[in-house]
């Protein structure tokens, strides 16, 4: 995969001498490997004026970062939508290719550090809430016939398990360190496990789509949907039958005790021992 970037460019809880809000861009290094060490990882931060928020500033905050960095990154992940335009533009004179994703684990972390323990400690301040243009609602789309999977189940696994997540038989996929999420050994972490014949086309289609987490719809027709990307979500299951929704609702609840820590697997039948596909996610609470 490459060394990815995950990179923030937006106003901070912090006034200038004219009472503006000081704009910063932020950039660190992705985990996407469960044996990675996050506290080694690359950052780079740079506050900007609100009269310097454009692509030029971006893109030259991007090369100042890449001449710091010991590794220039392959790919560039940004999770606001508001942004996309600005940041695809400053990616594109670098020759970066720029995904929008929720999977910015990294970049959460960083930036729930700095809210807590650094911006506050800044002059000029202030507490009241940055402002923020949400992605719109996505309606879940069907996934293409060809990758349905014909069976799929809910499984747990005790965090401990994941230790050997190296030796695991995986095609496509990406996980992260669980003490990222301050997840104990002893929690249950709860999965989705998709067997298709077609396992390997669906686990290579879904590696290109950013996974982000799966949920559960509850409206009136409830599913189980898969949100990826910084604003989509395809339906990967219908939960007609209650006895199947009342399952999916308690997997619910084992994900909000294991910090919102859950995988999804795809694999070629029940019994098989190798995973097509095989990514751990966490549903960040992003903004």
């Amino acid at each position: 995969m490459g060394t990815v970037w995950e990179l923030d460019f937006y106003s901070r809880p912090l006034l200038d001498e004219n009472n503006k809000r000081r704009w910063e861009v932020l950039v660190c290094e992705g985990v996407v490997d469960i044996q990675a060490d996050p506290a080694q990882s690359f950052r780079y931060s740079k506050f900007v004026s609100n009269t310097e928020v454009n692509s030029n500033t971006l893109q030259a905050a991007l090369e100042e970062a890449i001449a710091q960095a010991p590794t220039p990154p392959s790919a560039i992940r940004y999770f606001r939508y508001q942004m996309q335009n600005m940041i695809q533009r400053a990616c594109d004179g670098l020759g970066l290719p720029a995904r929008p994703s929720r999977r910015t684990l990294a970049l959460n972390q960083w930036l729930t550090e700095r809210n807590q323990s650094f911006y506050p400690q800044q002059e000029g301040y202030t507490s009241a809430p940055t402002p923020s243009v949400a992605a719109p609602p996505p309606t879940p789309r069907p996934l293409p016939d060809a990758l349905m999977g014909q069976k799929w189940a809910f499984v747990t696994l005790d965090a401990r398990s994941f230790q050997d997540l190296p030796d695991w038989d995986i095609g496509f996929g990406e996980t992260f360190p669980l003490t990222m999420a301050a997840v104990d050994n002893k929690v249950a972490i709860p999965g989705l496990l998709i067997f298709s014949p077609r396992a390997q086309a669906l686990a290579a289609w879904m590696s290109g789509l950013e996974l982000s987490h799966w949920r559960i719809d509850t409206g009136k027709n409830p599913q189980l949907v898969l949100e990826t990307g910084a604003a989509d979500s395809w339906i990967l299951a219908s939960l007609a039958n209650p006895a199947l929704l009342a399952e999916a609702q308690m997997f619910e609840t084992a994900k909000r005790k294991a910090s919102r820590v859950h995988f999804l697997g795809v694999q070629a039948s029940p019994g098989s021992e190798s995973f097509e596909g095989f990514w751990l996610l966490q549903d960040l609470a992003l903004g």
